[in-house]
């Protein structure tokens, strides 16, 4: 019953990450862990419109498949890299929005100006190294596990991860909102710092939300 859902969710959402313009041609991927050795994800090679229930494969964690008629995509080593290194993630989200990526190709990192992002992504969205895809890309990605659940990578858009596919793509979509405000910002100065004692109770609330930070900076 769990993976038939989750397996639905990721059709629901890959279709959603094309009709808001996310994607193009056969950009981004998805997936989601339905079982501690087993995970379902998108195929490469076809659009995000196109994804069908009866396109989706089911891997084990070495990536090997179980099921399904296509191959994985090219990035889904950073997929598994993602789920070793953190238990609590059910689903990563990876997807071109526009003006996030434009941060990403401009070599420049996210600043969470409003005190709600904070809570759901952090102080910051930080900046990953491009790589290429494979054992490179892991390794670039890798040091911004422990820290964050959504990341720009330089060249190559935004990935997001959460406990199911639903929170993973809402902080990819936050992540686009707050670029596309930092962009309309940007002719009055871009956006300004929030005071460092709000950025604290911010932290705070978010320990409180998300027990896994508690104890950390």
């Amino acid at each position: 019953m769990f993976e038939n859902k989750a397996r639905a969710e990721l059709v629901r959402h890959s279709e959603k990450l094309w009709t808001r313009g996310w994607v193009a041609n056969h950009d981004g991927n998805l997936s989601v862990r339905v079982a501690p050795q087993r995970f379902v994800c998108t195929p490469t090679g076809t659009s995000k419109a196109d994804v069908s229930d009866g396109s989706l494969l089911v891997t084990d964690a070495a990536g090997r498949i179980l099921s399904g008629r296509k191959k994985p995509f090219g990035e889904y080593p950073m997929h598994l890299a993602i789920y070793r290194a953190r238990s609590d993630v059910g689903a990563v989200v990876h997807a071109h929005p526009p003006y996030a990526t434009a941060l990403g190709v401009a070599a420049r990192e996210l600043v969470c100006f409003l005190p709600e992002a904070i809570v759901s992504l952090g102080v910051r969205v930080p900046l990953v190294p491009l790589a290429t895809p494979g054992a490179a890309a892991v390794t670039a990605l890798e040091p911004f596990l422990d820290g964050y659940d959504a990341v720009l990578v330089a060249g190559n858009g935004v990935w997001a991860w959460g406990e199911h596919v639903e929170q993973a793509y809402l902080r990819l979509e936050l992540v686009e909102h707050l670029a596309t405000i930092a962009a309309a910002a940007a002719p009055w100065g871009g956006p300004k710092a929030l005071p460092a004692d709000l950025v604290a109770q911010m932290v705070e609330a978010r320990k409180k939300y998300f027990p896994r930070y508690a104890g950390k900076g």
